[in-house]
């Protein structure tokens, strides 16, 4: 309780940042061009992570090879999802404050903002992700071929494959990175006697709680790279690496391969988020910066 009680008085003290105020066009604008940059620069190291939380393993879904398969998909999903998720965050976040004004609060509000930016996102991302890995695992070599079989085989709710896995991981990682975010902001700010922090001290803001919480939902990313992974054959049967089910998914890695394989990828996973967060969080703020006037 100690603890806690230091960590809201703490925040008592840090001043408000000053934000520029925008319109949701002004933040869907920006969070598309943060979108972008980084599922753009950092597409081979996603890959990489892919293919090494695969069940059929990671020489098997193409090692090294083809690390920009799927990238296509990526950046047709990169732009709307995270338009959708900063549009939703920033108008939740301007709500919830002027309900819940109190410092005190604030990581609360970060979280609800931040987990009801992820459920809207993932509305636009987890199509573009299904596609996206079964290409990063050489399941297809075309994204037509790939969209042609979810359909054929799976129907339309196929895209949606691994959507409530992928929001699982999500608000977790999420309710993780973006209270943590916006403390080091206003804690930085309040160091160095400032109202507001720089786009490229945002970004390093972003890196480190971008990999903190990366490593610690690194289970939960695993199973939801192996639902969106599984497919039924075109007879309909289930093959040995069909899996359904988050929990039963949970269970039967655990049985099968032990703790270990619930980690498996986290050093891309981390470093892609590392620096992924520091890219996406650092060009939307320079991105607000530039498309948002001064009031």
């Amino acid at each position: 309780m100690s603890d806690l009680s230091s960590s809201a008085s703490t925040l008592a003290v840090v001043p408000t940042l000053t934000t520029k105020q925008g319109t949701p066009f002004q933040f869907m604008l920006a969070g598309a061009m943060a979108g972008t940059a980084v599922d753009t620069a950092l597409f081979p190291l996603d890959t990489l992570k892919t293919r090494l939380q695969s069940k059929a393993g990671f020489a098997a879904s193409g090692g090294f090879r083809g690390v920009y398969s799927g990238l296509t998909s990526a950046v047709i999903g990169s732009a709307p999802g995270a338009s959708m998720f900063f549009v939703t965050y920033e108008g939740l976040k301007k709500t919830l404050s002027a309900v819940m004004p109190d410092p005190q609060y604030a990581p609360v509000v970060h979280m609800m903002s931040a987990s009801g930016g992820e459920i809207a996102a993932c509305f636009v991302r987890v199509p573009t992700e299904v596609i996206k890995q079964r290409m990063q695992t050489k399941q297809f070599l075309t994204t037509s071929s790939a969209l042609k079989s979810v359909v054929q085989n799976e129907g339309v709710l196929g895209f949606y494959r691994g959507y409530f896995s992928t929001v699982a991981r999500e608000i977790p990682f999420t309710c993780i990175q973006f209270p943590l975010y916006e403390y080091m902001k206003k804690s930085y700010a309040f160091a160095t006697q400032r109202s507001k922090v720089d786009p490229w001290e945002a970004a390093i803001c972003g890196s480190i709680a971008g990999g903190i919480a990366a490593g610690i939902t690194t289970p939960l990313d695993v199973i939801k790279t192996r639902l969106m992974l599984s497919q039924r054959n075109p007879s309909g049967a289930q093959s040995s690496a069909y899996y359904s089910g988050i929990i039963s998914t949970f269970k039967r890695i655990l049985a099968e391969e032990g703790p270990r394989a619930l980690f498996s990828g986290i050093g891309p996973r981390v470093m892609w988020i590392s620096i992924g967060g520091s890219i996406f969080l650092g060009v939307y703020e320079k991105a607000k910066a530039l498309v948002i006037d001064d009031e």
